[in-house]
This record gives structure tokens, sequence and C-alpha cells, in this order.
């Protein structure tokens, strides 16, 4: 008899332990749970333990953590008609569990394909020097317009970054010798601006010697010493009249 008593007793326990744990979830932190009770939601859930009714609830799990995706290299055609590769990553997260789930079939695929094509069309109205120039306002751009779009669906955009620019061949080198002219135009600048400087200094200094014979002498004896240091045996050097005219006028006196 006790057998026959505690045998189907055994079964229902069993039964109960397993609907229990059917009806038993536990989310994380960072998941929320959308219960479809019949097919209709009845709302946002988690974090935490929580229970549904089995066979009557089902429980789609989200994760509101910030999602990085990475944008497949596209092919852009600026304004200036240079085609290009470019490829960009997009961070963005849930921010409304229900609409992600019920307006949309895959969030995550819906958003990637709306990136590939925002991105296409929007870097198409620049040319190629704003895309290297202006790139912050471009990504500045990217994401105004994909979080405007991608509102309806519960998802926020909180960041656009264009990784890569792939240039044509012809267009890297073009863009070597442009930048190869540049460095040449700027070492002129500085070597012409280091000659003017000069020139204003050798005036500021004739200026002076002009003004101060013994000065000038001085300059005269300073130049000689230096040709006499560095070993040459023969000099052959002008002769100032300055330095003459004592002799001379010793001449006029005899």
């Amino acid at each position: 008899m006790l057998d026959l008593l505690f045998g189907p007793m055994l079964v229902y326990v069993l039964i109960g332990i397993i609907l229990l744990f059917s009806a038993l979830k536990i989310l994380p932190e960072w998941e929320r749970g959308v219960v479809l009770r019949l097919g209709r939601s009845i709302g946002i859930k988690g974090p935490g333990p929580i229970l549904i009714i089995p066979g009557v609830d089902r429980l789609v799990r989200v994760d509101t953590r910030t999602i990085t995706m990475d944008v497949q290299p596209q092919d852009v055609l600026t304004l200036d008609n240079v085609s290009l590769k470019v490829n960009a990553v997009i961070y963005f997260r849930v921010v409304d569990p229900e609409r992600a789930i019920t307006k949309v079939e895959d969030f995550y695929s819906a958003t990637s394909q709306l990136a590939q094509t925002t991105l296409r069309s929007a870097l198409g109205q620049y040319q190629i020097d704003d895309l290297l120039a202006n790139r912050d306002k471009i990504n500045h751009t990217l994401q105004t317009i994909l979080d405007k779009a991608t509102e309806a669906w519960g998802i926020k955009i909180s960041q656009v970054e264009i990784k890569q620019i792939d240039f044509p061949k012809e267009m890297q080198r073009a863009m070597a010798r442009q930048a190869e002219a540049e460095r040449e135009r700027r070492a002129k600048v500085i070597s012409a601006e280091g000659e003017l400087q000069r020139a204003e200094k050798l005036k500021e200094a004739s200026n002076i010697l002009a003004t101060s014979p013994s000065a000038l002498q001085l300059a005269y004896l300073q130049a000689l010493n230096e040709i006499a240091g560095e070993g040459t045996h023969t000099i052959i050097f002008p002769l100032p009249i300055e330095l003459t005219k004592p002799f001379l006028q010793m001449v006029d006196e005899k």
C-alpha cells in the first residue's frame, strides 16, 4: 500500500519541481525580459528572479549593455567623383526592450543594414578634402542620422566613428606627390625667412660699422685672425686705407 501511495506522490513532486524551474527565471543586472502572454506583450521584467506561466508566457531576453558594431567597408563615391572604401564602428544600446522586440524583427541586423546605407549616402555628399579635414563633424552627422532613424526601435546610437578610408592607388600617389610638394614649399619658405633675417642682421651690422671706423678695423682684424687659424700658408688681403693714414701723415710731416 505504501508503495502504491508514494509512487504517484513522487511523480507529482517531480512534476511540481519541473514546473517551478520552468516558471522561475533569473535575469542578470544587464538583461531585461519582455514577457509575451499568448503572443501579447505584458511588459518588461527584471533584473533578478521573475515568474512566468509555463506554456502560456514566453520570455525574450534583451541585453541592455552598449553594443559595438563593426560596419563592413562600403564603396563610397564622393561629391568630387572619387571612389573610396570606408568602414566605421557604431556604439549603441537598447533603451526600450519592448519596442526593440515588437517594432522590428531583428534590431541588430536592422541597425547594421541602416548603418551601411547611411554611410554610403551621407559620405557621398562630401568632397575628399572635407572627409579628411572634418572627420569629427561627419561622425556627429552620422550619429544624428542613425539615432533619429532607430529611435522608433528603442535603440540609442551613442557614438559613430569612421575607422579607415581606403584610397585608390592613383589617388595615393597623387596625395604623396602633393604632400612632398607641400614639404618642399615649407622648406623654401623657412629658408627664405632665414635669409631675410640674416640680411636684416647684416644691414644692422653694416650700419654700426659705417658709423665707427674703429669697430670696422676690429672686425677686419678678427676676420684675419679667423683666416690665419685655418692653417693657410699664403694669405692675400687688401689693406684698408684707414690703417695707412697715420703712416701717410707721418711722411707728410717730414
